[in-house]
């Protein structure tokens, strides 16, 4: 017999499946239909138009109610749709920011299970109280604000049960419908993107190790002037009692935030990820505005540590060298290091100032004191380098990404995804001069 808890994310095959399919044959169903209303003379434009935001809103609906995998990948796509050209992003925007910061919530029955299972059957004596209308909800677990018996207001993270049940079931069948988020998100690899959160599902799904890294992290920032990360109170494999946190959550600063808030929120996206190896030993692996807040003190706070990068040494110091090389026109030296480090195989024959050509525009956010990110410039990155017919696409399918520097890869590609969502100008050659080893020399 399946219990309430269990029929709360639709984990059977078959329910999910059904789901995640009806999303390519609802584009085809469209496109038939758009076929049709641009025969009956209407604009071929605003036809286009129409059926691409239906596309989007069903996509995003479907991602969202499903949670698990389906949740997790649009929430990870809607961190890149900066890059996307603006008359395509502009009619699913909404949506996209939708699934930045909430997702439909557990039965309330469900939320006392887990704590009960979790936490022991007086659970409630932990807490002076607890408020069972969830403060956030995202793709395998969903927050409430208590109080704890010390008088503490705490955030209470419970994961879904069978949530890695969904979260791996989903993921394997979107990745048989890759190709139809290209239609939405031109030039991007989504296989690789579901195969990477594939490999790191188990460490997502272990609260226990969520907490241990929260742990890091708080001690390290500890009445740090620019980050603050809530301590945790207490944690069970499927629940992590934190201390709570006021702010502003990125994704409203990214709709409606003040040139100050803008600007203040990148640079310290920056600190958080050039300083976190080196201080931590850990590279906050999310950056994802959900996962951030503007606090009312000016601090960046951080609030899910889930995905998270062991780097014990802070970051490899060869890509700080790499980029100050490349900024003092190095070619036959920036050629020569990215050999050494893999990125360019050794039968590959490459012209050294032709992959400079190629690096340098991604460098100008640190070939200047400042610099500001906008979706026009990531844009253009974008451009450059989708087109198959330039030649830095050309160049830059000759070029390697070394096993060890995957994940670093994604997670400054979707961190400055952010920083174009949020317009931010700030001074990012300093905070690698200080945090990134090998930059400064």
């Amino acid at each position: 017999m399946v219990s309430d808890t269990e029929r709360d994310i639709p984990r059977g095959a078959v329910s999910r499946t059904a789901r995640l399919a009806a999303l390519p044959l609802g584009a085809a169903g469209r496109a038939t239909l758009g076929i049709g209303k641009r025969l009956s003379g209407r604009d071929a434009e605003e036809v286009s138009a129409e059926l691409q935001q239906q596309t989007a809103e069903q996509l995003f609906a479907v991602l969202g109610q499903l949670k698990g995998g389906a949740m997790k990948l649009g929430q990870q796509l809607s961190i890149f749709e900066a890059a996307v050209p603006e008359e395509m992003a502009g009619p699913y925007r909404e949506a996209l920011v939708k699934l930045q910061e909430a997702a439909p919530p557990m039965p309330i029955r469900t939320v006392h299970a887990v704590l009960a299972q979790q936490l022991g059957g007086s659970w409630r004596q932990r807490f002076r109280d607890f408020d069972d209308t969830p403060a956030a909800a995202a793709s395998i677990g969903q927050v409430h604000r208590a109080t704890w018996r010390d008088g503490r207001d705490v955030a209470v993270k419970i994961q879904y049960p069978g949530a890695g049940t969904a979260l791996m079931a989903d993921l394997n069948q979107l990745a048989r419908f890759a190709r139809m988020f290209a239609v939405l998100f031109p030039g991007m690899e989504v296989k690789p993107l579901i195969a990477e959160l594939k490999a790191r599902a188990e460490e997502e799904l272990d609260y226990g190790l969520e907490a241990d890294a929260q742990r890091t992290f708080a001690a390290a920032y500890a009445d740090d002037e620019q980050i603050v990360v809530p301590r945790v109170v207490a944690s069970a494999p499927k629940v992590i009692v934190s201390e709570w946190l006021e702010g502003v959550p990125l994704s409203q600063i990214i709709t409606n935030g003040t040139r100050e808030e803008r600007d203040r929120a990148g640079l310290l996206m920056a600190v958080l990820h050039f300083s976190g190896p080196q201080r931590a030993g850990l590279l906050h692996a999310d950056p994802h505005p959900g996962n951030y807040r503007l606090v009312p003190d000016g601090r960046l706070g951080v609030i899910d540590f889930g995905a998270t990068a062991r780097l014990p040494g802070g970051h490899p110091e060869p890509i700080g060298r790499l980029v100050r090389w490349a900024l003092e026109g190095r070619a036959e030296d920036v050629l020569a290091d990215l050999r050494a480090e893999g990125f360019v195989r050794e039968n590959i024959q490459v012209d050294a100032q032709g992959v400079l050509d190629f690096l340098l525009p991604f460098l100008a956010p640190v070939s200047a004191p400042s610099f500001q990110f906008n979706r026009a410039w990531i844009q253009e990155q974008a451009n450059r380098i989708g087109d198959p017919r330039s030649d830095a696409s050309r160049l830059g399918r000759q070029l390697n990404l070394p096993p060890a520097y995957l994940l670093i890869h994604r997670v400054t590609m979707g961190s400055i995804a952010v920083l174009c969502q949020l317009d931010a100008e700030a001074p990012y050659r300093g905070v690698c001069e200080e945090w990134l080893p090998g930059f400064a020399g």
